[in-house]
């Protein structure tokens, strides 16, 4: 299985049978949108930056609420959150997916803008991945993200959300983040590919290059 970084909360999981993208762009972001064709999109919220799936590809279906699915090889549970840290009020709610595949089990927090109490932690637990937000103002911050990752300990946690030479919004630099972690890997790549080795894995941060 392969994940693939296009920028902001913007992956692709290619399971070889089934294409998922999380959190389309639209191009006011920065970022070169997506020109692929996928199966399935999932939504954490309706802000432009996140749920521009009119501008992709294919005859995809599209997941936008909280709830149990099944869509092919894969499970998906969409976990009710906040966008802020005042349950919503200021950004409303935001949606974590959790995709169930045979192998791996892969978390999208979307914009979550605040620390998971404990009935939504419950359904973290045993990640492969953690695709988790870092760059704060518009979702939780580096250092927010740190302690996320001691509650939930993901073998690996792909950062995302954050302020790179692309985007104009003003986040904070992945550095902020990865200064506050052990075991950091950066790569050339904007993909990682996953395999039964890289499960035994033990917190690891890998920072992807768009």
């Amino acid at each position: 299985m392969r994940i693939t970084w296009f920028g902001h909360a913007c992956f692709l999981i290619d399971t070889g049978k089934t294409l998922i993208l999380t959190d389309p762009f639209d191009s006011s972001v920065g970022y070169r949108v997506p020109d692929v064709t996928v199966d399935l999109i999932t939504e954490s919220h309706q802000h432009f930056d996140h749920n521009a799936h009119r501008l992709i590809k294919g005859k995809f279906e599209i997941i936008k609420d909280s709830g149990d699915y099944e869509f092919r090889d894969v499970k998906i549970s969409g976990i009710e959150t906040f966008h802020d840290d005042e349950s919503g009020a200021r950004r409303g709610r935001n949606i974590v997916f959790v995709f169930d595949f045979d192998r791996f089990r892969v978390a999208h927090l979307g914009d979550l803008g605040h620390i998971p109490d404990e009935s939504q932690i419950k359904h973290l637990k045993d990640l492969d991945v953690l695709l988790l937000p870092v760059g704060g103002t518009f979702t939780i911050g580096p250092k927010e993200a740190r302690k996320i990752l001691d509650l939930i300990k993901p073998k690996i946690a792909i950062p995302m959300h954050y302020k790179t030479k692309y985007i104009k919004f003003d986040i904070a630099p992945v550095e902020e983040f990865t200064r506050l972690c052990e075991n950091v890997r950066c790569t050339s790549d904007n993909f990682i590919d996953l395999s039964e080795e890289l499960k035994s894995f033990d917190r690891m941060v890998q920072v992807l290059n768009v």
